[in-house]
């Protein structure tokens, strides 16, 4: 499925518009975009992967008073993401080469790092870990269990894939984050597979 999961930037570039408007701006995951900023410090910095139009996510955390740097693939959506949150800092980049020169104190990959292939998505686990400030929180979504599917947006194909939690459990070890909450398939906000996590560098 390696060609759909290359497809996934064009699909988000050549539907950006259709996007912004299926993805709205009232967040269904506002239950964990809660978790997630209870373990913030106030008005810190968080750092947004796969930040889409920058709404919901970013525009909940710039009201709850966060610094909001969002990175996206797609230009377009970046776009779309400076005209809602000018406020913002908002980058063109591949999640998986983001080297940025700054730590923060929050990072959130929701519905974003699922789009890649199994080895892109361990190669996330760096990028995290190289952005995560002392006692950083992370939030992430992932699929339920091991395996590829593809979904549909626009009448083309929408890759996802996961890795097991098992292998999650190691990487975020390995990368020094500790979990503090996990849920596989949450009702409470679309099925969606969740992990909330606590980088343990805390010099």
């Amino acid at each position: 499925m390696s060609r759909e999961a290359d497809e996934i930037t064009g699909l988000y570039r050549r539907h950006a518009q259709a996007w912004a408007r299926l993805r709205g701006s009232e967040p269904q995951e506002e239950v964990w975009l809660e978790k997630f900023v209870q373990l913030l410090p106030a008005s810190g910095s968080v750092l947004d992967i796969g930040s889409g139009s920058g709404k919901p996510i970013g525009q909940y955390l710039f009201d709850k008073g966060f610094a909001v740097t969002g990175i996206d693939a797609s230009p377009e959506l970046i776009e779309i993401s400076r005209r809602n949150l000018p406020e913002c800092d908002w980058l063109i980049s591949d999640m998986r080469d983001l080297q940025l020169d700054k730590k923060f104190n929050g990072i959130v990959a929701w519905n974003s790092s699922f789009h890649l292939t199994p080895n892109g998505q361990r190669q996330m686990f760096p990028v995290f870990e190289r952005h995560a400030a002392p006692a950083a929180t992370l939030m992430f979504t992932s699929g339920p269990c091991h395996g590829d599917a593809i979904g549909e947006f626009e009448g083309e194909p929408l890759y996802h894939s996961s890795l097991d939690s098992e292998e999650y459990r190691t990487l975020l070890d390995r990368h020094g984050f500790g979990i503090i909450d996990h849920i596989v398939e949450d009702e409470r906000c679309g099925l969606h597979t969740v992990w909330l996590c606590r980088y343990r560098d805390t010099v």
